[in-house]
């Protein structure tokens, strides 16, 4: 058993004081020796400011001092040692704390036990400092006046700063809030912005009047524990202290501020009404207020924004509807008018196609009419007389004027049917006798140029072609190579068999194409960088021509240009024997440009 005697009170001896709940001053005591934190907290033991006490937090280095700055960046004063670890340890943290925390509002007083290593006048200047004294000055008075010079130093530039930061986020609301085009979504959003501005996470409604007593009020949006009262009509589904505290906003028409509920008053130009009433962990300080005042004086512009945006909206509506009503009428009416313009646009384009495929295919073979003639002239004037040769330009002359009316009697046929189903002949050609003859015909206006006209011409199974078609779209290939390349030039003709076709390419001695000339390459009526050298005429319509008679033929034109001053070669690719599908079906004309 326990024999009483060995049994030993312990009686608590302290006085009874009652432990503080609301906010206190938090003062961080940084310094090595322990008898200056006992020290401090006896002469601070019963200081207030503005009804707030003082948490003192005590750190015996200076590592341990940054250790607590980061875990206490609300410190409002920091009571610092000078020398500890190092004699300039002070120093440094006072660098950690301005620089590398950035934090500029606490408060930095430094206390020495040692004024002569660090002289006052040199650490006022070259730090940033509230206050510097010596341990042996610093009475219990003289602390009490420091401290409370310091704190009120805090106070001023805490307001400044939350004052800054509310004023930013009211600047950047306004943009946002500004730009909802849905009440719904402004009423949240006012609610978030207001939670955002005091910095804290709140509970809380708001109710949208839509002017007159007569009409219900609607809860629009909520947050926190008032969520599932978004689209109440009326009050009545609100609790009955939070339903007070609206209907009461609502009858004065101002803003109220109470321990546990804040309650914002807005009125529209329009006459619409909003409360908003947020339930807060903690008073609202005056700043806060001023803040929320400034930030609802802003919302009244904002609400009639939206309001008239919705009914514009609505009106938009319906003037849709009566656009569309009118437009059915008049599509019709447009429908009929369509046929008959295309009727009429299809007309006019076989017009100007005709124009356009006259004006450039018979300026060849009249070329070829016209310079056959010269020679003749010249050689029935000269003092010699070869009949022989008389007749063979008379022939080629002949020739040029049958191809001259074949021509047109075709241009006319295909322009004619343009619109109908255009068909392609299928028969089995020689291409290298198209090559050649198509060489031969161009070699007088080459000769003028003092070009030459090669053909290299591989033999192989015969081709599966409208001749007519593929030898017109070669003559129109090297015609703008002869036209195209330069005097002296050396214009290269050749013709490849391949395992299913056949490759026929126009090598020209120009100047080359730009990127910006490949990309319109085949557009009717297009005008590229090269210039004729030989001062011919273009129209722009030969290799649109061209890629037509291809693509009937189910094949594929490329055109390569190796650069500037190195000429373009161009290659058609056939098939052995034209697709069905594609010969049977109606030509598709070449983009406009």
């Amino acid at each position: 058993m326990v024999d009483p005697d060995d049994i030993v009170d312990i009686v608590d001896d302290s006085d009874d004081v009652p432990v503080e709940t609301g906010p206190r001053w938090k003062i961080l005591v940084i310094d090595d020796e322990p008898a200056v934190h006992d020290g401090t907290r006896f002469a601070l033991a019963d200081y207030s400011l503005n009804g707030q006490g003082l948490e003192i937090v005590s750190a015996y280095s200076a590592a341990e001092g940054r250790a607590l700055l980061c875990a206490h960046p609300d410190t409002a004063v920091v009571l610092l040692d000078v020398i500890m670890e190092s004699d300039t340890a002070g120093l440094d943290l006072v660098g950690f704390i301005r620089t590398e925390l950035a934090n500029e509002t606490v408060r930095i007083i430094l206390r020495t036990g040692q004024p002569g290593q660090a002289p006052e006048r040199r650490i006022i200047v070259d730090y940033d400092i509230n206050d510097y004294k010596a341990k042996t000055e610093l009475t219990a008075d003289k602390l009490f006046t420091s401290l409370t010079a310091a704190l009120r130093s805090y106070q001023q530039l805490e307001r400044m700063v939350e004052t800054r930061r509310g004023l930013e986020i009211i600047v950047d609301a306004a943009s946002t809030l500004y730009d909802f085009q849905s009440i719904q979504r402004l009423a949240e959003g006012v609610l978030v912005q207001l939670a955002s501005l005091l910095n804290v996470d709140c509970d809380g409604i708001l109710v949208f009047h839509d002017g007159g007593r007569e009409r219900p009020v609607s809860v629009l949006a909520a947050a926190g524990c008032y969520t599932k009262l978004v689209g109440a009509d009326g009050v009545s589904a609100l609790a009955p202290e939070l339903r007070e505290v609206v209907e009461e906003a609502f009858r004065r028409r101002a803003h109220q501020f109470m321990p546990r509920w804040s309650a914002l008053y807005i009125r529209t130009g329009s006459g619409r009404e909003v409360v908003v009433v947020l339930h807060v962990c903690r008073p609202l300080s005056d700043t806060d207020r001023t803040l929320v005042e400034i930030f609802t004086s802003k919302l009244s512009i904002a609400f009639d924004n939206v309001i008239l945006y919705e009914q514009l909206q609505e009106a938009n509506s319906r003037l849709e509807d009566r656009v569309n009503q009118r437009t059915r009428e008049l599509t019709s009416a447009n429908r009929r008018l369509a046929s008959q313009w295309a009727r009429l646009q299809r007309a006019n384009a076989f017009k100007t196609e005709i124009l356009g495929t006259v004006a450039h295919d018979l300026r060849n073979p009249l070329s070829v009419i016209i310079g056959r003639a010269e020679i003749l002239e010249r050689m029935v004037t000269g003092p010699a007389v070869n009949p022989e040769a008389a007749k063979t330009q008379i022939k080629h002359i002949h020739n040029a004027a049958d191809r001259v009316a074949d021509m047109v009697e075709s241009l006319i046929a295909d322009a004619m049917t343009d619109a109908l189903d255009i068909t392609i002949r299928r028969d089995q050609a020689d291409l290298a006798s198209v090559l050649e003859e198509v060489a031969e015909a161009n070699q007088p206006l080459a000769a003028k140029k003092e070009q030459v006209i090669a053909v290299t011409a591989e033999t192989g199974a015969p081709v599966v072609c409208d001749v007519d078609r593929i030898r017109e779209a070669v003559d129109n290939l090297v015609s703008n190579a002869v036209k195209y390349s330069a005097i002296g030039g050396r214009i290269e003709v050749g013709l490849a068999h391949l395992p299913d076709g056949a490759r026929i390419s126009v090598k020209d001695a120009g100047p080359g194409m730009t990127p910006e000339d490949l990309k319109r390459l085949y557009g009717r009526f297009q005008r590229l960088s090269a210039k004729p050298t030989g001062g011919e005429s273009s129209i722009g319509l030969g290799l649109s021509i061209v890629k037509r008679i291809v693509d009937l033929h189910g094949g594929t034109i490329m055109a390569e240009s190796a650069g500037e001053g190195l000429g373009t070669t161009f290659t058609l690719i056939l098939p052995l024997k034209p697709p069905e599908s594609d010969a049977e079906a109606p030509a598709t004309p070449p983009p406009e440009g």
